[in-house]
Parts: C-alpha cells; structure tokens; sequence
C-alpha cells in the first residue's frame, strides 16, 4: 500500500516537532506493510535557508520513504494538484487542518476537481483540543464555517490519536463518528538511552521545559507555577522559539522570579539528544494546552524522567502508575504542589523513582496493537471510499 503524506515539515527538520515525529515513527515501523511517499517544504520551522542536504522539488530517497522537499514558489493549488496527480498511490494523508499549504490548497484542488479521486485521511494533530481552538479563536471558527460552506471536508476519513480526541472533533465538526477512526501516534520503537545513563540524580532538583516555545505549550504557565514554589531549583527550558513575542513574556516571568529559582535557556536541540537530555532531569514539567499525543512524554518516561502535564493530553491517570501527573489547568496549586513534593525528596528518593518510572512506562509506550491501528487505519479509508 502505497501512501501520500502531506506534511508542514519533515526530517532533516525537527523545530516543528511531533508531526515529524509521528511520520517518522510510523515510516520505520510499518516498513514493509506501507510505502511512503512524502510531501514537505524544503527547509525547517523559521529558517530561510534550505537545507543542505536535499535538492529542492525532486524526489528523493530517504531511509525507506521517498521525500519531494518543495520551495516555497510550488506552494499553490495548481503545483500541488500536479504532485499529486503525477503520484501513484492509494491513500492521500494529510497532516493538519489549519496548515494553508500542506492540507487546505490540497483540499481545494480536490473540491475543484483537479486531482484524481482517491481515499483521503486528514489528521488534525491535536487542533481541535480546547486549548488550541482557544488561540485565535475567531480565524479558526471563521475558517471551519467557510470550510463546511465550500464542502472542503466531504467524504473523508479523520484520524484521531485517542478517544479524547475523537471527542474534540465531534465537537468543532459536524461530521459523521463512523468517518473517525483512532490510531495512536506511534512512539520511537526503543530509547536511545542506555539503562547506565538513566539515573543521573543530582543534588540539586532539576525540572526541565522540552518543546516548541510557543502558546500553545504553555510555558508562561510554568513560570508562573515557579513563582509560587518555595523550594530552591533548576528549571532548564529546551526549545526553538517559536513566538518571539510570547518569549518576551516568558522573559519577564523569569526575570521576576525568585533567585532561588534557577533558570537556564538551553536552546533548540536535535531529536537525537532528546533523551539523553531528559535522563538528567528529575522531573519533565510540561503544561501543555493539548497534545494529540505527546512524543515529548514518551520519551521522558522511557528514560525514567516523571512527568508534570496538563489533563489535555492522552497520557492521563499518570499517578495510577507513579509516573507522574496530568493535572487540570485551572488548579495551579496543584502544580504548585506536586513541584514542592518533588524538591522535597531525597536524592535517593528520587534515583528510586525514575527506576521505577522506566519499569512501569514500557507497557504504555510500546504497543503492537497501536502499530496494527496505524495500518488499519489505511485500510479503512480504502474501504470506505470503495463503498461510497
């Protein structure tokens, strides 16, 4: 089976972060059972440079899939009704609602007629989550009201990454629940992390923010989390700045923080440090608004780091397992609280905790079911065009 995948960014890339993940994760793992043929842009999130190691609007090989990195002056309905049209494959995957060049000049190829009929998955990656609609709101709503208007949406098959999120989308849509099926994100297959490297407990209590800084990842939250704990810390921050605007913010959280409150900007870092990074660090502190699936957890957990998230993600009951924990939004004493919890261990505590945290995260982790979900998922989309 052979499936096109539309997609903002893609490796070499890595600032946009899980969706390229995720479209990593499932080419190596249904190797074999699905051939991948993938659309991106040609350079990374922010940069104006195209990256060097590719030659721009020709296809290429990369590991087992087969990449077309576009320039900019091919992002138009006609240029991408011609990519596809020229494809031979049997799955058009499209990996975001809002994205204007990667999902909705595709879409409007198709409502005009310009491609070839076939099967369709659209994946909205979290943004229907309450929290990513609540970020320009008014746009999003005017955009799905022109959207149904236009009957972009007709006829197509919706992956949702949980049932959490199925309920998102049967909330901002009005579409049929027999159109969505739920295929998991796929996590890396093993840790890059060795079992030596996974329990590097320091003295002092380390937390550490990991992802794109942007709104949507809340990490003006965090800080203003930080600026009620009385325990002396490290908080080390990871990530490409995404919103310059909203890291002036965040600046001027960290600026009126406690001197106790230790804070370090580390930078963007490559997808093959992650884990590495998260196994010195006592606790992942992540507030996200929503996450479709979160691979920034996965691999915080497989190296034994706990975590502190939100609820608006499917990695939920985390306590159950003594993994960490997904709190609500609206209680910042709770955070408040689980942080103090945290500086207030020993370090043996600690070192204790994240042995435990590796043991017990596996089973939710790795999952043959969800490797099968992700290929059935294909399938079903097949199927359902064959029987419109």
């Amino acid at each position: 089976m052979r499936v096109y995948v539309s997609v903002a960014f893609y490796l070499p890339g890595f600032k946009a972060g899980g969706p390229i993940k995720t479209i990593q994760n499932m080419v190596t793992q249904l190797d074999g059972d699905l051939e991948f043929w993938i659309v991106t842009r040609d350079r990374d999130l922010g940069d104006t440079e195209v990256y060097p190691s590719v030659q721009p609007n020709e296809w290429m090989e990369l590991d087992s899939s087969k990449v077309l990195y576009l320039s900019p002056d091919h992002f138009n309905v006609k240029s991408f009704a011609k990519v596809i049209n020229d494809a031979n494959f049997d799955v058009l995957y499209l990996n975001s609602f809002f994205d204007v060049n990667f999902s909705i000049k595709p879409l409007i190829a198709r409502r005009l007629g310009l491609i070839k009929p076939c099967p369709l998955v659209l994946a909205p990656r979290g943004e229907f989550s309450k929290g990513a609609l609540a970020l320009k709101a008014f746009k999003k709503k005017l955009y799905i009201n022109l959207a149904n208007w236009f009957g972009l949406y007709t006829n197509i098959t919706w992956q949702a990454s949980s049932e959490l999120e199925k309920i998102d989308i049967l909330n901002a849509l009005n579409v049929d629940p027999a159109s969505i099926f739920i295929a998991k994100d796929l996590p890396e297959k093993k840790s890059r992390v060795s079992n030596d490297q996974n329990n590097q407990v320091l003295s002092e209590v380390r937390l550490v923010f990991l992802s794109r800084i942007s709104p949507m990842k809340n990490l003006n939250f965090a800080l203003r989390v930080l600026s009620n704990v009385k325990s002396s810390l490290i908080f080390d921050i990871y990530g490409p700045i995404e919103d310059e605007n909203y890291w002036q913010s965040c600046l001027k959280w960290i600026d009126a923080l406690p001197k106790y409150i230790k804070v370090n900007y580390c930078g963007a870092v490559n997808p093959a440090q992650v884990s590495h990074i998260f196994s010195h660090y006592d606790l992942f502190f992540f507030p996200t608004r929503g996450e479709n699936y979160g691979h920034v957890i996965a691999e915080s957990l497989s190296v034994g780091t706990p975590v502190l998230t939100s609820d608006q993600t499917p990695w939920l009951n985390l306590s159950d397992d003594n993994l960490g924990w997904d709190l609500p939004l609206e209680s910042e004493s709770l955070f408040i609280e689980k942080i103090e919890q945290v500086a207030n261990m020993s370090r043996d505590a600690r070192s204790i905790w994240r042995k435990q945290v590796m043991e017990r995260a596996s089973s939710r982790v790795n999952s043959d079911a969800d490797v099968a979900d992700n290929k059935a998922l294909f399938e079903f989309a097949i199927k359902r065009f064959k029987n419109k």
